[in-house]
């Protein structure tokens, strides 16, 4: 411990800068100044992500006329190339200060999505650079998460950290609603072009908000060890599988993300297809349920703060798993549209719920000095196993058919609940002895 830090003082946080709680007024309402204006810079960059959603694919194949193993491509290479860039960012991130890693992060993905409007002016766009933005923005993003937990941590006290976690899950449905259909209203008037330029602005702003948040960052614990080894790029999986509460909780949150994404171009091609579902059919039942996420988290806080943390993220984490089975049974017409719709509805609604308890969780078990690293291991591990489920159902959605592959995919997300914590998290003011050297 450093000196001067008093037990259950949150690090980062001078006294006179925790937020006073009003007699009357329920904890957790006001985080403050430099919450604030964290908050509105991740919901500025998360528009202006949703803005430009789709967009590289329909450059590739409006502007640069690429065929389906070049769109195919860019999505999995950028996807895989950037998570294995990222495995030695964490251990580098951990041992500095996060506010200028985080600005940094969002200036980089400013000038790299900056290059694409500026080369497409000058008639100069390529596949190749489209490919090299894809992968510095796939790897900026997890760069940019593992130090905005370990940000979060420093700047809020342990108890307001799900109504912030809820916050930036509202915010994320939020934007995934209004995004999209703003995007392809862009998209039609000016271009996908336009909506990459809008994405890049938005990450700019991002870095403006977060520089405004100001105040004091404490050090982070210095390095050990003089130099970076090979082994400590695997610090952050020693340390999640070395701990019972975040070892079940890692391995749910990966399968299941895994199995539910790698179910979703099958579903495209069983609505687009078989079941002959316009565009903007398929457009609705994705997006309509969305408000699910919305209202989800909303319910976050009040649900943990009545019947306690673990039970709701247990409960959450079950229900959710019901839901899926439920996309292989679709028909055609409106009462299949429905169906989708009301199936999605419920999966988005239990997610919105559990993800932000499920955060919360991760960041008050992990030691401060451990933040870094054990994000961006849960970041990569989720890209990959994300990727490689993708790639297999897509095979066997080639084999069985798509209906059957998505049904398989339900059945086996029914047992992923028994991978989630089974006793409540403690959650020590003292960080607790971590695997490997530092």
């Amino acid at each position: 411990m450093r000196s001067g830090h008093r037990p259950g003082q949150p690090l980062g946080r001078r006294p006179e800068e925790r937020p006073k709680h009003r007699p009357g007024r329920r904890p957790g309402h006001r985080l403050g100044r430099r919450f604030g204006w964290l908050w509105a810079a991740y919901g500025t960059s998360a528009l202006g992500t949703w803005l430009a959603f789709g967009a590289f694919p329909l450059i590739a194949v409006r502007v640069l006329h690429s065929g389906p193993a070049e769109v195919a491509a860019l999505a999995a290479v950028s996807a895989a190339v950037g998570a294995a860039a990222a495995v030695p960012l964490g251990p580098w991130v951990e041992f500095r200060r996060k506010r200028p890693v985080l600005i940094a992060t969002d200036l980089v993905r400013s000038a790299a999505l900056l290059t694409i409007p500026a080369a497409f002016a000058l008639g100069a766009l390529t596949f190749l650079q489209l490919l090299l933005v894809s992968v510095v923005v796939a790897t900026a993003d997890i760069t940019f998460r593992a130090a905005s937990g370990a940000y979060l941590k420093t700047l809020l006290a342990a108890e307001d950290l799900l109504v912030a976690n809820a916050r930036f899950e509202s915010t994320a449905w939020t934007t995934t609603i209004v995004g999209p259909p703003l995007g392809g209203a862009a998209i039609m008037l000016l271009g996908p072009v336009a909506t990459v330029a809008a994405d890049a602005a938005s990450y700019l702003l991002s870095a403006l908000g977060i520089r405004a948040t100001g105040g004091h960052e404490p050090p982070p614990e210095p390095r050990k060890a003089a130099r970076m080894r090979a082994g400590d790029l695997l610090d952050g999986w020693r340390y999640i599988l070395a701990d019972t509460t975040l070892r079940p909780l890692f391995l749910n949150t990966a399968l299941f993300n895994g199995l539910v994404m790698a179910t979703q171009p099958l579903l495209a091609v069983l609505m687009l297809g078989r079941l002959g579902f316009a565009p903007w059919q398929y457009g609705l039942a994705f997006a309509a349920p969305s408000i699910g996420g919305l209202l989800g988290s909303r319910l976050a806080r009040p649900l943990a703060t009545r019947f306690g943390q673990h039970r709701v993220l247990v409960t959450a984490g079950a229900l959710r798993a019901l839901w899926p089975v439920g996309l292989a049974f679709p028909g055609s017409g409106t009462s299949g549209l429905l169906l989708v719709i009301g199936v999605e509805f419920g999966l988005i609604l239990c997610c919105g719920v559990f993800n932000p308890v499920q955060a919360t969780c991760r960041l008050r078990r992990t030691a401060t000095d451990r933040v870094a690293r054990t994000l961006t291991a849960w970041a990569v591990t989720a890209k990959a196993s994300i990727a490689l489920l993708t790639a297999l159902w897509g095979v066997l959605g080639a084999l069985l058919g798509p209906r059957t592959a998505i049904g398989l995919a339900g059945v086996l997300l029914l047992a992923t609940p028994l991978l989630l914590p089974r006793r409540p998290a403690a959650h020590p003011s003292e960080p607790r002895p971590a695997p490997g050297p530092v």
